[in-house]
């Protein structure tokens, strides 16, 4: 069994959107059939680690920064 040392601990589904992990400190939130919704992204602050929600406007092609968080739970 292959162990990816930054997968973590978090959840990768939650009630109506699916998280898949693009790499170290990206994650693609989508709907359950598909349908990009946005991105979160993890980097690090003096403080800790920052979560930046980006959310997908499609008719407008380009993405809409919700807010930085310090939780994924919070950016989610």
């Amino acid at each position: 069994m292959t162990t990816l040392a930054f997968v973590g601990d978090l959840p990768l589904v939650r009630p109506g959107i699916s998280l898949v992990q693009l790499h170290e400190e990206l994650w693609r939130v989508t709907r359950p059939h598909g349908d990009v919704l946005g991105y979160i992204e993890q980097f690090r602050v003096r403080d800790g680690l920052r979560y930046r929600a980006k959310r997908f406007l499609p008719r407008q092609r380009r993405f809409w920064v919700m807010g930085e968080f310090w939780s994924m739970d919070d950016a989610l």
